[in-house]
């Protein structure tokens, strides 16, 4: 077993501890949101290919990922990390969901099965934010590169084991993504799925001590088991063709051991699951299947086109109107995936780039598709897995008034963010601020909640309702009912 690469203990309890304290202060303030002892707390689950609420409304998500990648791997309580001013602002802005980095290395930190409290309690505090806003959260047991040693982060120190020969020499440390294509770092995540030192076993029980804490949480909308797992030595193949075979004796059967282990103790929230990490990036075929007896899976999948990672690189040689085959492509893929293992999509990871029309055609894209998404990212947060410096949302994380406005006018938009029906077709202009809406109503009693951006109307807005009427609602929502229940309603916003 490696020794400790850093000397962390210290740090992580002299910040999880300010954490507490500024927690309860805030908690003077700002209770959390509790359901009642015989009322559900709010959260998503899967029927059919839709998220859908507590009132059974399908549920749109457009947010940001929030991973903190630095031991102790949660935000603290600051400007640059997280605070009720983030919270507000990415409410105020429409933003009804985000992806949040709760790794390994953090709620298992010292042990095989022993949980950190005050890892817990840090994570806590900003999910107690979240939810007093109606923001919901997937949580997301995120990796990259396996561990620091390799220059990337998720696994313990104690769940690292370097191949025998391999640990006489000093381990190499390559910038992200290149530290994958390392023969130690592929055989690493080799001897992981093949459970060699139990490490898919203490993996597996990790997310049974998260699920257990996190269970009942409001506005929870599920458990992301792996940030693009790598399929390790056979990875060229996986960049080729897909790697079927990586599928169905590493990766499947992790995922149901993962999986059997959140539901000892949460029979009820999604599980999502991802494919191979080059998938993100290349046109190939994905091969998860159903999981027998499970019908609350999600399918969490990432698009990067790769004209736009090719200029993260310093490599102007792609053209960004590419990007349009690439995503509408990679979504067809996406929804053929999530339908063949009945589990729901969502789009939880794209963007990472400052690239205005890059971040505006996948944004069309998904809207085209009915798909929910999570941008990557928002705030840099010193990331140290990343492949430039040009994927948060703000020049200075300290400082919301420094956010990157021409990219911020493409994130927000006018959408459906619940629909008492089945959603048809989506489509906003970010130019005009024109939006069109169709679904198909049914007999909820609940509106449907079209989100109007405060960015594309100067002058205010018009609201046309076909088939029904609209009033206004709270927080920068319209509220829309149908005339009869079961026919199709089309809304559409305007400029004034």
């Amino acid at each position: 077993m490696l020794p400790a690469t850093r000397s962390s203990r210290l740090r992580r309890a002299v910040v999880l501890a300010a954490t507490l304290v500024l927690a309860t202060v805030g908690a003077l303030t700002l209770p959390a949101p509790t359901a009642s002892a015989d009322e559900e707390p709010p959260q998503l689950r899967r029927e059919g290919r839709w998220l859908v609420d507590q009132h059974g409304r399908v549920v749109i998500v457009h947010g940001f990922n929030l991973v903190w990648k630095l031991d102790p791997y949660v935000p603290p309580a600051t400007a640059e990390g997280f605070t009720a001013a983030d919270a507000d602002w990415l409410a105020e802005h429409g933003f009804n969901a985000v992806r949040l980095g709760t790794l390994w290395a953090g709620i298992t930190p010292t042990a095989p099965g022993a949980g950190d409290p005050s890892y817990r309690q840090g994570w806590q505090r900003v999910m107690d934010l979240l939810a007093d806003r109606g923001i919901w959260m997937q949580l997301d047991m995120h990796q990259d590169q396996f561990h620091e040693v390799y220059g990337g982060e998720g696994v313990p120190d104690w769940a690292l084991r370097r191949p025998a020969l391999l640990s006489l020499l000093p381990p190499i440390n390559l910038p992200f993504p290149m530290g994958y294509w390392t023969p130690e770092n592929s055989l690493v995540f080799d001897e992981f799925w093949a459970n060699k030192h139990k490490g898919v076993d203490h993996w597996a029980a990790a997310w049974r001590i998260a699920a257990d804490w996190w269970k009942d949480q409001p506005y929870l909308m599920g458990y992301d088991l792996m940030n693009e797992p790598w399929m390790g030595l056979e990875w060229l193949t996986c960049f080729t063709n897909g790697c079927r075979q990586s599928y169905t004796k590493e990766l499947q059967p992790a995922y149901e051991k993962a999986t059997r282990a959140i539901r000892e103790v949460d029979p009820d929230n999604v599980v999502w699951w991802e494919p191979q990490q080059l998938a993100a990036g290349r046109q190939v075929p994905t091969f998860l299947e159903p999981m027998p007896g499970e019908d609350q899976l999600g399918y969490s999948w990432h698009n990067y086109c790769q004209d736009v990672f090719l200029e993260s690189q310093g490599l102007p040689l792609g053209n960004v109107e590419n990007c349009w085959k690439f995503s509408q492509e990679r979504t067809t893929t996406a929804l053929a995936q999530a339908e063949r293992m009945h589990a729901v999509p969502l789009l939880s990871e794209w963007g990472a780039t400052d690239n205005v029309r890059a971040v505006e055609i996948d944004a069309a894209v998904a809207d085209r598709n009915l798909m929910g998404w999570t941008h990557w990212a928002y705030k840099q947060w010193q990331d140290p897995t990343t492949a430039d410096e040009a994927q948060g949302l703000f020049h200075d994380d300290a400082d919301l008034g420094s956010v990157k406005a021409d990219k911020l006018r493409v994130l927000v938009r006018t959408y459906a963010q619940a629909t008492a029906g089945t959603p048809l077709a989506m489509d906003f202009d970010t130019a005009t601020g024109e939006f069109t809406y169709r679904y198909r109503s049914n007999g909820i009693d609940a509106p449907t909640e079209i989100f109007v951006s405060p960015l594309h109307y100067p002058d205010g807005h018009d609201v046309q309702v076909t088939g029904g009427q609209w009033q206004p609602g709270t927080s920068g929502r319209i509220e829309v009912r149908p005339d009869t229940p079961g026919q199709e309603v089309t809304v559409r916003v305007t400029r004034r």
